[in-house]
């Protein structure tokens, strides 16, 4: 901001009560002050300016005081500063050099302060007697530039835990048994326990994938033989399988399973497997087989080990026989309710003409996502509240109160205060980052962006992720820009949702760090997503005026005070186009 030298030209009427007050008066003259920045500035809602005040060589005498007392004038009102004293006694060198302090001085921001003047009187004291200059201003006014941020607030849902995707549950029929060194399924199998189960299974038609069927050996030679035992078995349970289906009229629902059969040829695994649960011989005895495996070896060479242990025949009788098998696992299509079901139900839970019981707590959050109406999803979430102590219920109707205060300006604070009384029993029960997210909103809303930035923080550092991350991160650039930490508010809206709301609050930070283009850039991509966002025209005649494009600020303000007429009146006393206010073409803009 430009510093501006002001010079004291001071014409006192001497009186005659001694000659060394009027000298310093008349010296006086010759005094520099600079205000920096001049006009004065708010950031963080306060004020702050230096003030670097020079007093001529010589001015100060022995047992004198030179004090710059200093105000702030606004209206028929003003604001008292802190004086800066200029004692004699603390500059010994005064006749020599020229005596010289910055000060610097603050005071918190009201919008009545916005059109002002700072003045400075100068008063030459010795003992009793003093002297005063008349009041002169030296800078004008207070930017407020800072104070267009806009206030952003974000509902953050929390996941429903609902898998609404297809999920496959298997199925496992007991394995059936052959004879050996055959492939047909023997009756008595079919009319076993497990021959029923897999006919009742086929018999309910129920939504298959895949039937998977692994045909399988026994080790001995009449078996191993015989590579074609083991796929032949797993063939004859498909056939078994389609032949059911046949019965059972599946038409055109067989094509869509998927038969896989798998033989295994020639391969220890299922024996060492049925062999570790066997409970007919020792583990010791167990031991032998094992060792007899791993010492390796062709499938001859090691059967022929086997039949010189004392316990083969026991195996060979016990265990064998349970290796001629062929193992059944279907995958199934998990039954669920459509979509259109639960929001059926939903709404009938929440109208109490069903019980709560119809749906599950995962079913209930997740039919609150089916719904756009931000009523029904607030019916919904306080249905699930009350399954339980579950903090997403209370944390997502909290979040619905949010997005139902964006929706509805004017009932704001009201739905603010719902929300916050579920977020506090959310955070009761879980600080999950999606509660400090919504507490963010919920703490803007009020107005104390401080509180936003601090739930914002604790939200992202605790992992928010997605869109919720990118929604937290425009809460937390706008409570930045609040707290005049705008490097960071910049770095927080570039992670932000790209809206037109985020991208003027992004424009609006790179303006307060001093980096107009890009600020120019933000506020043109802001006005790109919403024509109709006046303030970001506005901000973009700001940073126009500041990289001194005269007719960018003519353009920009046109198109902002199209979109909003109000912005007219702003414009005419906003100090940000001073230079060119006198100007026929800023005239005609906001004509």
């Amino acid at each position: 901001m430009r510093k501006v030298v002001y010079s004291f030209l001071i014409f006192a009427v001497l009186t005659l009560a001694g000659c060394t007050l009027p000298k310093m008066v008349k010296m006086s003259k010759d005094q520099q002050l600079t205000v920096t920045p001049n006009p004065l500035e708010v950031h963080k809602d306060t004020v702050a300016f230096d003030m670097a005040a020079n007093l001529p060589v010589k001015m100060l005498k022995k047992g004198t005081v030179y004090t710059v007392n200093t105000f702030y004038k606004y209206g028929t009102n003003e604001l008292a500063l802190d004086p800066i004293p200029f004692k004699a006694e603390d500059y010994p060198n005064s006749k020599t050099e020229p005596p010289r302090v910055t000060k610097s001085f603050s005071f918190p921001y009201q919008p009545a302060y916005k059109t002002g003047t700072v003045e400075v009187e100068g008063v030459a004291s010795k003992g009793e007697k003093a002297k005063k200059t008349p009041r002169l201003p030296v800078a004008t006014g207070i930017i407020t530039t800072s104070k267009l941020v806009k206030p952003v607030y974000f509902a953050a849902f929390a996941e429903h835990g609902y898998n609404n995707q297809e999920e496959l549950v298997p199925v496992v029929i007991p394995d059936f048994i052959f004879e050996q060194g055959r492939s047909v399924l023997r009756p008595t199998e079919i009319k076993s326990t497990k021959g029923k189960q897999l006919d009742a299974f086929i018999a309910s038609k129920n939504a298959t994938r895949t039937v998977t069927i692994t045909g399988t050996h026994s080790p001995e030679g009449a078996e191993r033989i015989n590579a074609k035992l083991s796929p032949d078995r797993a063939a004859a349970i498909e056939k078994f399988y389609r032949a059911e289906m046949k019965k059972y009229d599946y038409k055109g629902k067989a094509d869509s399973i998927n038969f896989i059969l798998k033989p295994v040829i020639q391969d220890w695994n299922e024996f060492k497997n049925t062999l570790s649960t066997y409970e007919g011989i020792t583990s010791e005895e167990k031991a032998e087989y094992l060792n007899i495996i791993n010492a390796g070896g062709s499938f001859e060479d090691v059967e022929k080990q086997f039949k010189k242990l004392k316990t083969y025949k026991k195996v060979f009788k016990d265990v064998y026989p349970k290796l001629r098998t062929a193992k059944t696992e279907i995958l199934v299509v998990k039954d669920k309710k459509t979509d259109a079901e639960m929001s059926v139900l939903s709404k009938q839970v929440t109208q109490g003409a069903i019980s709560a019981d119809t749906l599950s707590f995962e079913e209930m959050m997740y039919a609150a996502t089916l719904t756009p109406s931000l009523e029904e999803k607030a019916a919904i979430y306080e249905a699930a509240t009350k399954k339980g102590s579950n903090w997403n219920a209370h944390n997502n109707l909290g979040a619905v109160y949010i997005a139902q205060a964006i929706e509805n300006p004017s009932n704001a604070a009201a739905l603010a205060d719902k929300a916050q009384a579920q977020l506090e029993i959310a955070a009761k029960l879980n600080e999950a980052p999606e509660v400090h997210a919504n507490l963010a909103s919920v703490s803007m809303m009020k107005g104390n962006a401080y509180a936003a930035y601090n739930h914002a923080t604790k939200a992202l550092g605790a992992g928010l992720k997605g869109d919720n991350a990118a929604g937290v991160n425009g809460v937390k650039g706008a409570a930045e820009i609040v707290k005049a930490q705008y490097a960071a508010a910049v770095s927080s809206e570039s992670a932000a949702a790209d809206n037109a709301d985020n991208l003027f609050n992004k424009g609006l930070a790179q303006v307060l760090n001093k980096d107009y283009q890009n600020g120019l850039t933000s506020f043109k991509e802001a006005t790109a997503k919403n024509s109709n966002l006046a303030i970001a025209y506005y901000g973009a005649a700001v940073a126009s005026a500041r990289l001194g494009n005269a007719d960018d600020v003519v353009s920009n303000l046109s198109s902002a005070v199209k979109a909003d007429p109000s912005l007219k009146e702003a414009a005419l006393s906003d100090l940000e186009f001073s230079k060119f206010a006198a100007t026929e073409a800023f005239r005609n803009a906001l004509k």
